[in-house]
């Protein structure tokens, strides 16, 4: 984890620059492309939201 609370995917691959970056808030989780770093929009959602993200992306 990164000194600001960012998270990146453990499906990042061996570059690890294309990939979604999460970190926990207190009203739930924040979400950005970790490609566009600090230049990205971040992206709020509600636990139960972020949850449902995670559940979809997992899908084959």
């Amino acid at each position: 984890m990164s000194q600001n609370g960012w998270r990146k995917s453990s499906r990042s691959g061996g570059g690890g620059d294309n990939c979604v970056e999460a970190r926990i808030v207190s009203a739930g989780f924040q979400v950005r492309d970790s490609k566009l770093g600090e230049d990205s929009p971040i992206f709020a959602l509600e636990a139960a939201d972020f949850c449902g993200l995670l559940r979809t992306a997992k899908r084959p």
